[in-house]
């Protein structure tokens, strides 16, 4: 493979997604992140040496990472022998760290390696911000602020996922509560496992959890969603406004979510309710919108080569025009 640094094809591929995810790090915690995503602060410390790092791959992407990307024979031998179908596959931080170096040159692989390689290099990235972050927020805690009284307000949102064709959104209504609350209500909604990070932007205003992206540095750019509540960034009146959600920094699920004001609670129903949608979530982990139309394609053709594995990955069967908002509403109330 030619050994020089590639030209993204898309908007998060090869270095430019690193440099991405950089950045994010940098306007959160205010401090730099420019090197490698295995720095740390000083005095941070690592995973104990019998620890591991866990991916879970498909039998096409071990194939590709045996074929395509130069690995010890070690590690090339563990691939092989982890069996059939998706597997779950153990790395130490510096096998993983070195995944990660070599798989920045996977737009040069041939079709269909180039494609599986890019999935991969989005887990490896994903495993290691979040280990960054979890560490962070193992080294310093700071106290939650007390949660100001609930106005008792109705809202109604509309969250669309950001560069799904045909879209993918879901209208919801929910009582006042606070931001984190109200990230698993979506969760719930559109589907999603909440197994990843995640963060709002509301009004040029980041929330998310400093605790857990906290390393001890002035970090007044990020405000808690656990202590902030809906009318507090919500007009008391006026007209509807848009802002952002984000969830999973590796896949890179950006959400438009759009507040459509105060409906008048319905003293029959229980709230939160999904009032409609349409179509089914993506599946987790599948690579973000690209790496969801590329599983589309696959489940959609039997003569695809991924065929078999893509519908073994979701369990033998996913119709992507599949959608109920009676099961979206219990299981937004189930939590």
């Amino acid at each position: 493979m030619p050994r020089k640094k590639p030209k993204p094809d898309s908007p998060h591929s090869g270095k430019e997604y690193e440099q991405l995810i950089n950045q994010f790090l940098e306007a959160l915690l205010g401090c730099d992140f420019s090197g490698p995503l295995s720095l740390r602060p000083e005095g941070m410390k690592r995973r104990g040496k019998g620890e591991s790092y866990e991916l879970k791959l498909t039998a096409h992407q071990r194939e590709s990472l045996i074929c395509c990307i130069r690995l010890k024979n070690a590690i090339k031998e563990r691939l092989k022998n982890t069996g059939e179908g998706t597997q779950t596959v153990s790395f130490t931080r510096k096998e993983l760290e070195h995944l990660q170096a070599e798989l920045e040159f996977a737009d040069f692989a041939p079709h269909p390696h180039k494609k599986r390689l890019l999935a991969v290099y989005h887990k490896v990235i994903d495993v290691l911000v979040s280990d960054r972050v979890g560490l962070l927020g193992k080294e310093a805690r700071k106290p939650r602020k007390s949660v100001p009284k609930k106005d008792g307000r109705l809202f109604q949102f509309k969250i669309t996922l950001v560069g799904a064709k045909p879209p993918i959104w879901r209208r919801i209504q929910v009582k006042d509560c606070t931001l984190d609350t109200f990230h698993r209500q979506i969760q719930a909604a559109m589907g999603w496992s909440n197994s990843h990070l995640y963060q709002f932007e509301i009004q040029g205003k980041l929330y998310g959890e400093p605790d857990v992206l906290d390393c001890g540095y002035d970090n007044s750019a990020l405000f808690d969603s656990r202590a902030t509540l809906l009318s507090d960034v919500l007009p008391a009146r006026g007209k509807r406004f848009a802002f952002k959600y984000h969830y999973d920094f590796g896949d890179d699920w950006a959400h438009s979510v759009v507040w459509e004001g105060n409906p008048d609670a319905d003293p029959e129903t229980k709230y939160p309710l999904c009032v409609a949608g349409e179509r089914a979530c993506p599946p987790e982990d599948c690579g973000g919108v690209w790496g969801y139309d590329r599983f589309l394609e696959a489940i959609e053709d039997p003569k695809d080569e991924e065929h078999e594995v893509m519908l073994e990955w979701v369990g033998g069967r996913f119709d992507p025009e599949e959608f109920d908002p009676t099961a979206a509403t219990k299981a937004m109330r189930e939590l």
